[in-house]
């Protein structure tokens, strides 16, 4: 193609862009006036018009948030059909008034050939073009043609004919401390597996670099376009490793239209707990097993008590006893209604109050008769020694109470986890002030299970269906004191100005499906992600499923890199305990992010330490061999000389050094002055190369244009599965990998010497 013809359809290109960016402006000009009407609107507010009125704000309001967050690389690609009809593609679909189709969203079926097709099988398309955009401009222009006869007898225009010069433009480009989408780029084998069926756990299997995350996150947006009716009452979570892993992915669900997703860790998966403490490799393979859901029962059995000796007790002046039999005789009853503890507690009351009152009446000279009945109960809810001595045998619990009790007092210990090895239960004590660690939250969560909900499952049910209703507040308040009896001693909600704190927030408006999801632990969710699966423990897993009864999951991730030792091994030891045969996988075989030349080092690695793997093949070779650089012992200064001599270097990009535990306080000090990727958040940054220094286990699911390893052989040294998080350390650049080190290199480990 001539200058002049190139010149001419990229000015044709701008020309229809821009009148999806104008059609997007009205879209959004038209979307916020609906909201500002319907926020002064003096309608008369029944309880219906209320409802009717919130639900249109929260609609209206989640599409403003998507038409905003698709602002960037709006149109990406055409498909110019066999039919000689057009096809242009994007991150939204967009319809003109009379509702013919301007662009179509990328998860449409009709958009599935721009992803799939190609020259063996064109998908009825003749040519496929990738539009590059910088704001709301074109810049530039790559063609691939799919049916070359079809072609040349369209009369089409073709520019560069280079099918692969978007992805390489994406994989070269200088990274920016964010997770890009990869929606213009999406390859064929990420495609199929983005639009896989939703039923059952998809396992999505790969080497570095693969796009498992990209392909997740993309999967996700498929399936909140495809099934929106079916899941976006219950929502969506996507649980990632840790905080910097969600910082560096949140933008990618925005940009693709998406904004609605739940994001957690582990650690947050308990409400009101961001569990961060790392724990020792032996106590995690501990608290990570199934043994510790028996430990749980018993800690938990143990407080339901009952006392060696009968116990006095004065009523108004009138004495009576409570004794052993009668507690054993309530707690069986309680423990016969098969109730988590705390919900249980209310057939125990009961039945104690029962007995006593009964007592009471005889220590009178009375029999208990129905219309003497509520006076004697009253008469002993109202004793400060019946509240103690029934509290003293079956006392209310909270998740966070027992696991304290039980790591801080031995002998509790000892006598819930007797099949412990007493080595083991020594590790597992802690002072009771002692911060949560993420295997933690699994054990709060299934203490939650064991103890129940404070509140009686019908108080809950009653309020949230009266506030969802469009009732006002008082009402739903009324509700919840018909609905609940518990022998006066409920903690349950009970006020109307709680209960609307709880369901319609400070706004006085309903909250949205996430922001309930994130304050209610036995939510269950339509779909989950998981990234990393492999490092999840079985109790972990456990918590998982309990939030998505279908076992409708999307599981990622690559054995050949667990790094916990209480992590996978395989995905059928994870999964078939909790969902049998419904599981599948698919595995990603391109390596987009890690050069050639550096993974040929890597997958030695794991070949000479004898770790089983599938080699993913690189999409390019790279321009540059590892680089292995010998420094003194402990010799901060220089991975600072080398640091620095990459940042002269770089223009743009981002550098992590990767090092042992033990050289994170030293290399923080000593790297003092460069500019840190973290600070690329803030708005008014100006630096152009940023810095991060990582443990191997922060940096994964990361990448950056420079990785400088520091003393591979202590990071192998550092755990049990030492040599999985070198390989994770060693695959995370896009450009360059630099290992310094004073001790012998790993088996494997070769390159350029320096």
């Amino acid at each position: 193609m001539t200058e002049t013809s190139l010149s001419a359809e990229l000015a044709h290109e701008q020309q229809t862009v821009a009148d999806f960016y104008e059609r997007l402006d009205e879209l959004r000009a038209q979307v916020a006036a609906a909201l500002v009407s319907a926020r002064t609107s003096t309608t008369t507010r029944t309880p219906a018009a209320i409802t009717e009125r919130d639900a249109f704000i929260a609609l209206h309001s989640e599409r403003v948030q998507r038409l905003n967050a698709v602002e960037d690389r709006l149109c990406f690609g055409r498909l110019d059909m066999a039919d000689a009809s057009r096809r242009y593609v994007g991150r939204v679909g967009l319809a003109d008034d009379t509702g013919a189709r301007l662009l179509l969203d990328w998860r449409a079926p009709a958009a599935q050939a721009f992803y799939r097709a190609t020259t063996a099988d064109p998908h009825e398309a003749i040519s496929r073009r990738h539009l590059i955009t910088s704001g709301r401009r074109v810049t530039d222009l790559h063609d691939e043609i799919l049916d070359l006869d079809a072609f040349a007898a369209s009369g089409l225009n073709a520019t560069t004919i280079d099918g692969d010069g978007a992805l390489m433009l994406a994989m070269n480009t200088s990274r920016t401390g964010r997770m890009a989408d990869i929606v213009a780029t999406i390859q064929a084998e990420q495609d199929r597996i983005i639009r896989a069926p939703m039923p059952g756990v998809l396992v999505v299997q790969g080497g570095p670099g693969t796009g498992k995350t990209a392909v997740a996150l993309h999967r996700l947006a498929y399936l909140l376009y495809e099934h929106r009716e079916r899941i976006a009452s219950s929502g969506v979570l996507l649980v990632g490793p840790n905080h910097r892993f969600l910082k560096y992915i949140e933008q990618v669900l925005p940009s693709l239209g998406e904004t609605g997703v739940l994001m957690s860790t582990t650690g947050q998966l308990y409400p009101g707990v961001d569990a961060t403490a790392e724990e020792a490799p032996d106590v995690s393979v501990t608290k990570g097993h199934p043994d510790m859901v028996k430990v749980l029962g018993r800690a938990v059995s143990q407080r339901q008590r009952v006392p060696e000796s009968p116990r006095e007790l004065n009523i108004d002046g009138t004495r009576i006893s409570l004794t052993p039999d009668d507690v054993t005789a309530a707690r069986y009853r309680a423990r016969g209604s098969r109730k988590p503890h705390n919900l249980a507690r209310v057939v125990f009351v009961k039945a104690i109050l029962e007995t006593l009152a009964r007592r009471l009446a005889e220590a009178i000279g009375t029999e208990l008769a129905t219309e003497n009945r509520d006076e004697f109960l009253n008469a002993l809810r109202d004793s400060s020694a019946v509240r103690r001595e029934v509290n003293l045998c079956w006392m209310p619990l909270t998740a966070e109470g027992v696991l304290r009790d039980l790591y801080a007092d031995p002998a509790r210990l000892d006598a819930a986890a007797p099949q412990l090895p007493s080595s083991e239960r020594r590790r597992l004590r802690r002072d009771r002030d002692a911060p949560w660690s993420p295997e933690d939250v699994a054990l709060l969560d299934e203490l939650a299970e064991l103890l129940g909900e404070d509140e009686e499952p019908a108080q809950l049910a009653a309020a949230r269906a009266a506030v969802e209703r469009g009732y006002e507040v008082e009402y739903a308040g009324r509700v919840l004191d018909l609905a609940g009896e518990l022998t006066g001693e409920s903690e349950a909600v009970t006020t109307a100005d709680a209960l609307a704190e709880r369901y319609l927030g400070g706004s006085g408006r309903r909250r949205s499906i996430a922001d309930r999801a994130w304050e209610e632990r036995a939510w269950v969710y339509a779909h989950i992600v998981v990234d990393e699966a492999q490092e999840l423990s079985a109790m972990q897993w456990r918590m998982l499923m309990r939030r998505c009864p279908s076992r409708s999951m999307t599981v990622v991730g690559d054995t050949a890199q667990t790094g916990s030792p209480a992590g996978a091994r395989s995905w059928g030891q994870m999964l078939e305990p909790y969902v049998g045969n419904r599981w599948r996988t698919e595995e990603l075989s391109v390596n987009y992010r890690t050069p050639g030349r550096v993974m040929k080092m890597a997958d030695r690695l794991l070949e000479r330490a004898g770790v089983q793997f599938s080699p993913a093949e690189s999409a390019r070779a790279g321009d540059f061999e590892p680089l292995l650089k010998r420094i003194g012992r402990r010799d901060l200064a220089a991975v600072r000389a080398t640091v620095q001599a990459e940042f002269d270097r770089m223009s743009a990009g981002r550098i992590a050094v990767v090092a042992p535990h033990t050289w994170q306080d030293g290399l923080d000090a000593e790297l003092t002055g460069f500019a840190r990727s973290d600070d690329f958040l803030d708005p008014a940054a100006t630096a152009t190369v940023g810095l991060s220094v990582l443990t191997a286990r922060e940096s994964k699911g990361l990448e950056f244009d420079v990785v400088i390893v520091v003393e591979p052989a202590e990071i192998v040294g550092e755990s049990s599965q030492g040599i999985n998080d070198l390989y994770v350390a060693v695959t995370r650049p896009t450009q360059r990998l630099i290992v310094l080190s004073n001790s012998t290199l790993p088996a494997g480990m070769t390159g350029t010497s320096s």
